[in-house]
Order: structure tokens, then sequence, then C-alpha cells
């Protein structure tokens, strides 16, 4: 008999989204695909020599199971050209990407029982995670007026003797929207454990986003590699921790997964130091796609009262449409070809809503558009003008 944890746990819906317009591209059918967040760009060139050279090199056995102390120095240089942040490369933990190192994350902080504070609508996976390892999501609502970002004074009221750490997700998914540093104090200042997933960073259109480090050293950062570098299928992210973490961490690390992959961390070097070209092109090129896609979401009446300005989201109200984002996405896809994420997948601040992601290019966002608008055409606007 399989465990009621693991019988138990939701499915993550964009990847049913993805996985039901693959079954559907076999048959032949063509589908723009908004669904899901993964770079369509390819790697940087310098990374991917920087990983040929590593195998060429016999760069290809078990490194420390913190990670080659090179990348973890490369890791400390960036945090501080960012943010004037210093970090001891012995606190950092390089893993297999950010989905283990969350995993290790939560194994680390969370007793039976013990809480972490969320906000709803929340990355899809973030309360799974805390589930698995037994501890309890606490969930304080965000809205579309705030950009969905905390309202400290929210928080407050749900700190209790079983509260260990405050979660921040700047830039969000799926929103997109940005957390200001007065917030960023704010929290900071509710004086509890934050753990900020700042894998996003890198990818800001408009104004800076800031580390929680800047704030507090009572922090846990959860990075990676995968959005800014093009590197999802690499896998590769990391951890930065208090000095008490990083022991028991590695031991975890150690016994589960014994080291992320050499040649791969290699190629994370060069990411750090020699990609910023690229990624200045990929930037340049998302902003015109986000401008692009608000711009006609607003046109088919979907609602945005705060423009996302980081990551590749756009968290749509669909109200007007729907209250059933599950069957709503699920048409779309069938009659119109485009993929896109039910807000309820983020939990039930998001129900109504839909996330598009302009992580394709302009041309397939274009197309996706015209079909969604063909779509309404069909399927509401002409109901709507009957008297």
């Amino acid at each position: 008999m399989v465990t009621k944890k693991s019988s138990g746990i939701p499915p993550f819906i964009v990847m049913e989204v993805m996985e039901k317009a693959a079954s559907m591209e076999r048959k032949g059918e063509n589908i723009i695909h908004l669904e899901v967040g993964e770079p369509d760009f390819d790697t940087p060139e310098c990374v991917k020599e920087a990983a040929i050279r590593a195998i060429r090199e016999g760069k290809t056995h078990y490194t420390h199971s913190l990670g080659v102390v090179e990348l973890r120095e490369a890791i400390a240089e960036d945090y501080f050209k960012r943010y004037r942040v210093e970090v001891n490369p012995d606190q950092i933990l390089v893993t297999s990407g950010t989905s283990p190192a969350m995993l290790l994350l939560f194994m680390s902080l969370l007793e039976l029982g013990e809480e972490i504070i969320l906000p709803n609508p929340y990355y899809a996976c973030y309360p799974n995670f805390v589930r698995m390892v037994e501890g309890s999501p606490v969930f304080v609502e965000v809205f579309e007026e705030d950009g969905f970002q905390y309202r400290p004074e929210d928080i407050r009221p749900l700190i209790g003797p079983k509260t260990k750490a405050i979660f921040v997700n700047s830039p969000a998914n799926p929103t997109g929207n940005l957390t200001p540093p007065e917030r960023m104090k704010a929290i900071a200042d509710l004086g509890k454990t934050v753990v900020s997933d700042e894998i996003y960073h890198g990818l800001v259109y408009e104004g800076k986003e800031h580390t929680i480090l800047e704030f507090t050293r009572d922090a846990l950062v959860i990075n990676g590699f995968s959005k800014q570098y093009a590197m999802t299928g690499w896998r590769l992210g990391y951890l930065i921790v208090p000095p008490e973490f990083i022991r028991p961490l590695q031991k975890l690390h150690q016994n589960f997964f014994i080291s992320a992959n050499a040649f791969v961390q290699w190629a994370g070097i060069a990411a750090l130091r020699e990609a910023d070209a690229d990624v200045a092109r990929m930037k340049s090129l998302y902003n015109d796609r986000r401008k692009f896609i608000i711009q006609r979401l607003r046109e088919l009446g979907f609602g945005i009262t705060v423009e996302p300005t980081g990551a590749f989201y756009v968290l749509a109200n669909a109200k007007r449409y729907t209250r059933k984002s599950f069957d709503f996405a699920f048409d779309i896809l069938q009659k119109a070809k485009v993929g896109c994420t039910p807000g309820i997948d983020f939990g039930s601040n998001a129900e109504g809503y839909l996330r598009f992601s302009y992580a394709n290019s302009i041309e397939n966002i274009h197309e996706g558009m015209n079909r969604l608008e063909a779509y309404l055409k069909e399927n509401f606007w002409a109901r709507e003008k009957k008297p």
C-alpha cells in the first residue's frame, strides 16, 4: 500500500495541462504553450562550452557535498556584486536544482506540526513540500489591488508558538510581481526566520529585486540557474543559510543526493561570470513580450490591476468569463489550442484567474492571443451582446 502522503498529494496542474497538450500534439494538433514557466531560449554558448570542457578534463566524479568551492565562491561574488551583501562560501550548499534544495531546507527547518507562513496565491509546490515533511502551511491572503504582495500587518496575527518561518518569493510565481524593499524590511522586522525564493532574480524589467539578506541574516535563501540562464534541464540550484544550518543540510545532502553533477557545477561558474550579455539579450526580449501580452490580455477583457514587472508570468483576472479556472483552462486548450494554467493551481485566492507565461516567442504569443480572441468571440462575446 502506498502512503497517504504520496497518494493524497495534489497534482501539479500546470504539468497536467502541458501533458494533455503533448498528447494533442502527438495527434497532429498545433498547440501554443503559454502554460509552462520554462525559458524558450537556448542555454548560452559560454555555459555549454564550460560543461564540455569540464567533461573533457575529467570533471565527471563526485564533488564535495556542499559543491565545488569555486562555484560557491562565484555565487558569493555574485551576491556581493548585485546586492553588496557578503556571503561566506561555506554557508552555501549547491544542489541538483532548486526543488531538492527546497526539500532539504524544509527537512532541516520543520518538525512535526510546525508552521510556515505562505501567501495565497503561491507557487503550487510550496505547500506540498511543507506537508511532505509533516509541517503545516499557514496562508495569508494577498490581493490583486496590492499586486498580490503581503500586507505585513496581516502576517503578524498568524505568528504563533509553532511558526518557524515566513516565506517570500520575489519576483513571484504565479504573479510576476516584485516585493518592494520597504515590505521586505517590514517582514524581516516581524522577528521570524524568512525563507526567500530568489530564483527569478535577474529577470526584472522595472524596479529592482532585493535579496532578503539585505534586511536580515536570519534567512534561508533558495536560488538557482534555471530561469535567468535558461538552464532548466541542467538542474543546478543552491541554498544560502545561517551557519547553524549548513552541517545538518550537508549531512542530509550526503545521504540523499551525494552531490550535484560535477560538470554542471563548472558550467554554473561560466554562467555567473561570462553570461551577462546573454542574460541582457534575453531580458530585453522578455520585456517586449511582457508589454505585448499585458496589452492583449487587457484588450480581451482580462483584468490586470498591477502590471507584473518580473519573472515571465501574468496572473490575469478571468472572472468576467468564469469562476472555475480549471474547466476554463482546459476548454481553452481543447478549443483554442492554447495552453494556460488555471489559477486554482496556485491556491484558493487565485481561483477565477489564469496564469499566462511569456517564456515563448513573440510570434507564438501573438498567435496564442489571436486564438484566444477567436475563442472568446465564439463562446462569450456573442452571448454578452444578446439583449
